[in-house]
């Protein structure tokens, strides 16, 4: 089994809001994924679907492996920094902002395949 990964880091969303995507999507197929997410109403589902591109062309261009046999591993969504602003209110006051940002990780494996096993003529060649 292969493992390939792709990271879309610091993205302005909550982590929050990318993960109600990503869960909509885990058990599907890579590319039935990117077809669902055409569709999904929801602003996180362009930087989901980028990530998955990326790491399909990964597995495409790097390992020479076929789109087909892909499968998710694992999506993560984890939370990134969170850039702090406040805004002025009366009485000379201030509220806090936080403006938080997300990781994509994608990790695509292939398929179980079966190891292949030697015949009696390989080993004595």
């Amino acid at each position: 089994m292969i493992l390939i990964k792709a990271e879309q880091k610091y993205i302005r969303m909550s982590p929050r809001k990318v993960r109600l995507v990503t869960q909509a999507i885990k058990d599907l197929l890579p590319k039935e994924a990117l077809d669902h997410l055409k569709f999904l109403n929801k602003r996180a589902a362009l930087p989901v679907a980028k990530t998955i591109k990326q790491a399909i062309a990964n597995a495409v261009n790097n390992k020479k492996l076929r789109e087909e046999e892909l499968r998710f591993s694992k999506i993560e969504v984890l939370p990134g920094s969170t850039y702090k602003r406040w805004r002025p209110v009366s009485r000379g006051r201030a509220h806090s902002i936080f403006k938080r940002t997300c990781h994509i990780k994608v990790i695509l494996k292939t398929k179980n395949q079966k190891p292949k096993t030697q015949t009696k003529k390989e080993k004595n060649v």
